[in-house]
């Protein structure tokens, strides 16, 4: 029952005034998607218990983010999908766990070969937007 009357409750909403708009967007329709696709490999006794995948976006659209999605062998499904904020100088970085340490066992999450894909949003060149 409490759960409902949160839910219900107007209090916690913000009026349209108060809300953050973000002004440097540009039009939908100038942003296109780029798409990079890399090997990845994580070794049986990783040094460290985490992987990372990093890089950069020239001309990101600004409110886009980065998607990573990590297929292993040929699944047509990926095993592992984030996103990742593209910060002001184009950077971006989304550290995930490779093995997992539980009462003294170590367990891989990750391990072997695996693809990589990476989707970048950026301003079409070609449309009149800059950021």
């Amino acid at each position: 029952m409490v759960a409902m009357a949160v839910l219900v409750s107007p209090s916690f909403a913000f009026p349209a005034s108060h809300a953050i708009v973000p002004t440097n967007l540009v039009p939908e329709s100038d942003v296109v998607m780029q798409k990079v696709v890399i090997p990845m490999h994580i070794p049986p006794n990783p040094k460290l218990p985490f992987g990372c995948v990093w890089g950069a976006v020239q001309n990101a659209a600004p409110g886009y983010p980065v998607e990573i999605e990590i297929y292993k062998g040929n699944y047509n499904k990926p095993i592992y999908v984030a996103q990742a904020n593209v910060t002001s100088d184009g950077s971006y970085e989304k550290y995930f766990r490779v093995a997992n340490t539980i009462n003294g066992h170590e367990t891989n999450i990750f391990e072997g070969d695996y693809t990589v894909e990476i989707f970048k949003y950026v301003v079409n060149s070609n449309s009149g937007s800059t950021t």
